[in-house]
């Protein structure tokens, strides 16, 4: 029967009695279905952890192993779990270490005289695999993007067989990264033409050696590798891929003004990584740190929302933020983060009493809360109404001490975009 126009008693009732007479797969469907979405919302992190629980193998050992291409059945389940973990592939990245934020308490164990510094890029952090005769181009996100970088995989067959190099795709100009906006022109082509190849040219700029002539390097120091990737990029002697530099600071003063000026040079703030540290897997503290730049922010207008998935399926945590252009409101940017479950909760009550109309699972809301909006670039877009495009959107604050007029405007995010 029909539960669209009954009274909420009315479908309660109704969703009891179906609770009460199906298995129990179908009320795990059912009540997919009633939320609005069949995703799962187990992190692969969740299930590395549970499978190493139940099996004794380590969690780096696992998402080594399920890292790449693994399609999941019963034979490769077996496989994963054997000793040994069963076949190599020669595609099989190895899992990312990842910098942790630098935070205040941080500061007392940095040790300047062991520490490399780097720049902290603005590209796409990649692994570029060179074995067994064929290169693999690895994103983060275990996206095999080998197809899009050709003059990428046409350098790296320059390299020793059996390399692995960790490092970040940029678009570049003679000696400086273009901005990423350039970049996303590159992404999520099954083909790029000459044309573009010209037009925006990529490198990758190599900060870590993973594995030389088929040994996993993944335990020796940051030290040794630096001296092995060196080695490797400059006997290799090609211009797109390149080496990325070190610098120096003495104190906290310095290190501020090397993250502050940052900007000056493409980058997005610094790295900085203990020189005995191994390279691990993940996101383990007390090793790397990154020290980026303050966000560039805007003050934006709440106009839609939608509710969000897993287990915010029944919370509206999707929202769409506007600037002024005159006397209009015309979208800038969603955001998905940022506020805390407290408030989450208060403002999906207020949007529930205040929907104008409804778009499908987007509703429109009256245009009357005011929110700080932080990105970490901004660029140019023919893609959307305002004519920007913004990196990372996500809410810093809830400005409840501001009316909807004193948003910003277009003019101050073009602005932004003239100083970026």
């Amino acid at each position: 029967s029909k539960l669209s126009g009954k009274e909420d008693q009315q479908r309660a009732e109704k969703i009891f009695e179906w609770w009460s007479r199906l298995s129990v797969d179908e009320c795990y469907l059912l009540n997919k279905l009633l939320t609005g979405g069949l995703r799962v919302g187990v992190s692969q992190k969740l299930v590395v952890r549970a499978l190493s629980k139940w099996s004794g193998i380590t969690e780096a050992e696992l998402t080594h192993r399920l890292m790449g291409e693994f399609e999941p059945s019963e034979e490769n389940f077996q496989q994963l779990l054997s000793e040994g973990g069963g076949k190599k592939v020669p595609s099989q990245p190895y899992p990312f270490f990842l910098a942790s934020p630098l935070e205040e308490n941080d500061w007392k164990s940095l040790d300047f005289n062991h520490l490399q510094l780097e720049y902290k890029w603005d590209g796409i952090r990649a692994q570029l695999i060179f074995r067994e005769g064929e290169v693999f181009l690895w994103s983060r996100g275990e996206d095999l993007i080998t197809n899009q970088f050709p003059e990428i995989v046409e350098a790296a067959s320059n390299l020793p067989q059996g390399t692995v190099l960790d490092g970040e795709l940029l678009c570049w100009n003679e000696n400086q990264p273009l901005p990423f906006s350039f970049l996303q022109k590159r992404l999520g082509r099954k083909k790029v033409s000459p044309k573009l190849l010209d037009s925006h040219p990529c490198i990758l700029l190599a900060y870590d050696c993973l594995e030389a002539n088929g040994e996993d390097l993944r335990e020796h120091s940051l030290k040794e590798r630096r001296e092995i990737l060196q080695i490797l990029i400059q006997d290799c002697d090609e211009p797109r891929l390149k080496i990325s530099s070190c610098l120096s600071a003495d104190s906290k003063e310095s290190l501020e003004i090397l993250r502050d000026n940052s900007r000056d040079f493409g980058a997005e703030g610094l790295m900085l990584k203990k020189k005995e540290s191994p390279y691990l897997s993940g996101r383990k503290r007390g090793h790397w740190w990154k020290y980026k730049v303050d966000p560039l922010t805007l003050d934006a207008v709440l106009i839609y929302a939608q509710a969000g998935s897993g287990r915010r399926a029944n919370l509206f945590t999707d929202y769409t933020f506007a600037l002024w252009k005159d006397s209009e409101l015309v979208t800038f940017a969603k955001a998905y983060s940022g506020l805390d479950q407290k408030e989450i909760e208060e403002l999906d009550r207020w949007i529930r009493q205040n929907t104008r109309e409804r778009f499908g699972p987007v509703r429109s809301v009256e245009p009357f809360h005011v929110f700080e909006i932080a990105f970490e670039g901004i660029s140019e877009s023919n893609r959307h109404k305002s004519g920007i495009a913004v990196r990372f959107p996500r809410i810093l604050r809830w400005r409840k001490d501001k009316v909807v007029s004193e948003a910003d405007t277009l003019m101050n995010a073009r602005k932004l975009l003239e100083a970026a």
